[in-house]
């Protein structure tokens, strides 16, 4: 029997099981197909993802550095209002890269990760989970003391455990233009509905297109829009869903969610990287595979890490669903240089930020 098996191995389930194999407990890790495919998720976050991987992946992952962002009201022509630091604020990285470099920081750990291994059914015991695992060389059944299901906005281990759903899923697609571009903004378009549209610069590496909306309206009439405001021809289209706000329980005895399968995600952006391995940390530093209480303290630890910034961020959504005008007054007001960090939306109020605001 297992510690821990670790179901989906994106950068939330990778990181959990590297932190647990180097406390000494016996991981397995199951990614349904190929770490890192198929992309799903766009390449743009915080410079705090180096804290992640070692110093010398930055070289391979690297793609290119954000200062700013220009936000629109309506297209590419409309009004431009930019927020931007002096210093660089984010990065645009390899994606499918960064999954890969952390799943291989687990393996190194001495985590069991196994790609092409597809959990089909989880049954919950008293004394521990036995996963029915599907593979090329059939059928097994694999059993540990808990479960992580670190596997996605849809987690079949949260339906499975019966564990309540996140509050909202959006549709999000995003494709590609291999057109070279180095600029240093990022483009926001709130034109999508209760949501945004974006395009980043990714060096070399070309440019991405993007836009989330909810369930219901045709986010590929959307993005099919923003192409053609835009004149390019896109390629290696991607959709998937984006879990905002988490339930009120994210374990079950022997089950706990991390990352997107539990929605710690950021409301006002659908980005989860950061927030997942975070939350990861939490798991890490506070379950106990023998005791099933520390499972209430992981649920402390995490909310604990991430709830307020989760608030905010629901906060700062509601800015997209105003009346255009009553936006573009906004934006004017408050665009200039900033002091916020893109992953804390409590970093608004901070006295950097404001001290910016306000021209100090």
């Amino acid at each position: 029997m297992y510690d821990f098996a670790v179901v989906g191995v994106g950068p939330a389930g990778a990181r959990f099981a590297r932190r647990a194999a180097e406390s000494g407990y016996d991981v397995v890790a199951f990614e349904q197909g190929t770490v890192g495919t198929p992309l799903a998720c766009s390449g743009h976050v915080s410079t705090d993802i180096w804290g992640y991987v070692p110093e010398t992946a930055k070289a391979d992952l690297f793609q290119n550095r954000v200062y700013g962002a220009r936000f629109h009201v309506g297209g590419p022509d409309s009004a431009t209002y930019p927020f931007y630091k002096r210093e660089e604020i984010s990065n645009v990285i390899d994606r499918v890269g960064l999954d890969r470099t952390l799943a291989e920081l687990a393996r190194e750990a001495g985590a069991d990760v196994r790609e092409h291994h597809t959990v089909v059914d989880v049954d919950e015991r008293h004394d521990g989970v036995a996963l029915t695992v599907s593979h090329d060389g059939g059928t097994e059944t694999v059993r540990a003391q808990m479960v992580a299901g670190c596997d996605g906005p849809t987690s079949r281990v949260r339906k499975q455990c019966d564990l309540p759903e996140p509050e909202e899923l959006l549709h999000g697609v995003l494709a590609f233009d291999s057109e070279a571009d180095d600029g240093d903004f990022v483009d926001v378009h709130l034109t999508a509905p209760r949501f945004f549209a974006w395009r980043i610069p990714r060096g070399d590496a070309g440019v991405e297109y993007g836009l989330a909306a909810p369930p219901g309206r045709s986010v590929n009439e959307l993005f099919g829009r923003l192409t053609e405001d835009y004149a390019v021809e896109t390629e290696h289209f991607c959709s998937g869903a984006i879990p905002i706000g988490p339930p009120e329980r994210v374990h079950s005895r022997r089950v706990f969610l991390i990352g997107d399968a539990a929605a710690q995600t950021k409301p006002f952006t659908g980005g989860g990287i950061l927030y997942g391995m975070t939350a990861a940390d939490s798991a890490a530093d506070t379950i106990d595979p023998a005791d099933p209480a520390t499972l209430r303290d992981y649920e402390s630890a995490w909310r604990s890490a991430l709830s307020r910034e989760i608030a905010l961020g629901h906060w700062l959504r509601r800015a997209y669903s105003l009346p255009g005008p009553v936006q573009q007054v906004g934006l004017r007001a408050l665009s200039g240089e900033i002091g916020v960090h893109m992953d804390r939306p409590s970093s608004f109020f901070s006295r950097d930020h404001l001290r910016k605001v306000l021209g100090l």
